[in-house]
């Protein structure tokens, strides 16, 4: 990495300073006028119906869950600056490569609610995202998406195409052995990928201070040699800028980039917490007042462009998410086959005996009837 091919703002933002990137303040004003991406009033109005859009399909998701309609599910309130902005600079020749907290930016590469709903009603279908290109499934196990994530870069790399993958973890993540290995490599290799800590604060109950004496996370990149940078991940526009700044550099062959997405988990961990347990309703106040969709609508409303009728929207997206909800219920059920046909391109024998065993094992019970 050197450092004069760096972009002006991770240079004016370096993580050993322990300074952070913002645009918008929580009242919505802008406090730095320089950094304002350009962006048209159409553009801004559409991010903000796309975080409205998962703010709702999130609260619902947990509604369906706490109905006993769906298991266990993940929470994504608060972060969908993230999300949204990252979707908005990801290209269709992009890779994805998610953990589980990513709603927005999924929906954005084109994964439908229906797909998502039937991910969490333990559908195989609902890790198939079959209309959206290069998006691999969800990462349950913490961390392994980076590995994913860096070696998709480095194929990209070899065949020198022109993509670039994208990547997330959670503050939790960081102390995984993978974290290190992929951002390792990543620097080693010069791949095209964008990392992002979702620092929402808390890895379950532990709380970030827990993780790490780093200063912040951002800086963990310097150990790689590679460019990091702190950002408010509830600033959608501070979002933006950094996404498209990041996307130019790793297409460009600089290599990989690390953000680090300051914001704060709203929900529990996933709907089987209680974050009751290990955090104040205090604390929950004062990050409330970040919130990145009343920061945006402030925003537009302070620039003059808020022109959008919330309740109706509100409405037309709840009825949309429900029929995508109630279609996902109403068709459980997939090809048993799909549990062994799509873990390897050429089944190894041990999987192919499995398969027949339990092919027996229906038929014997069909019999039984």
């Amino acid at each position: 990495m050197i450092q004069n091919d760096l972009p002006a703002i991770f240079r004016d933002f370096d993580p050993i300073e322990d300074k952070m990137l913002q645009v918008i303040d929580n009242e919505g004003n802008v406090v730095n006028e320089p950094l304002m991406p350009a962006l048209e009033d159409e553009i801004i109005i559409d991010a903000y119906k796309q975080m409205l859009y998962e703010r709702l399909a999130d609260e619902m998701a947990v509604s369906y869950q706490r109905q006993g309609r769906m298991y266990t599910y993940t929470p994504n309130m608060g972060q969908e600056a993230i999300h949204i902005a990252a979707g908005m600079n990801i290209r269709k020749e992009d890779w994805v490569v998610p953990a589980f907290r990513e709603m927005g930016t999924l929906l954005a590469k084109g994964v439908t609610m229906k797909e998502m709903f039937l991910f969490y009603l333990g559908n195989e279908q609902g890790g198939s995202f079959k209309d959206a290109y290069h998006v691999l499934p969800i990462a349950i196990s913490i961390g392994t998406q980076f590995h994913h994530a860096t070696g998709i870069g480095y194929s990209v790399k070899y065949r020198k195409k022109d993509e670039a993958v994208y990547t997330f973890i959670g503050d939790g993540g960081t102390s995984e052995g993978d974290f290190s290995e992929g951002l390792n490599f990543a620097g080693v290799w010069q791949v095209p990928v964008v990392f992002t800590i979702q620092n929402n604060q808390y890895a379950i109950s532990v709380p970030v201070k827990s993780q790490t004496n780093s200063i912040n996370l951002a800086v963990k990149s310097v150990a790689f040699g590679i460019p990091g940078i702190k950002v408010d991940g509830n600033d959608f526009l501070a979002m933006y800028l950094v996404y498209k700044t990041a996307s130019e550099y790793v297409r460009s062959g600089k290599g990989p980039v690390l953000i680090e997405a300051v914001t704060y988990r709203r929900g529990a961990h996933t709907t089987s917490d209680d974050p009751s347990k290990y955090r104040c309703k205090d604390e929950e106040t004062l990050w409330g007042l970040t919130d990145p969709l009343i920061r945006l609508k402030r925003f537009m409303q302070n620039k003059g462009i808020w022109q959008i009728d919330e309740e109706k929207l509100i409405e037309e997206y709840r009825l949309e998410i429900d029929a995508q909800f109630v279609d996902a219920e109403n068709n459980k059920s997939y090809p048993w086959e799909e549990v062994f046909e799509n873990m390897y391109t050429d089944m190894p024998d041990e999987l192919e005996r499995q398969k027949m065993e339990y092919a027996q094992f229906l038929s014997w019970k069909e019999k039984r009837r």
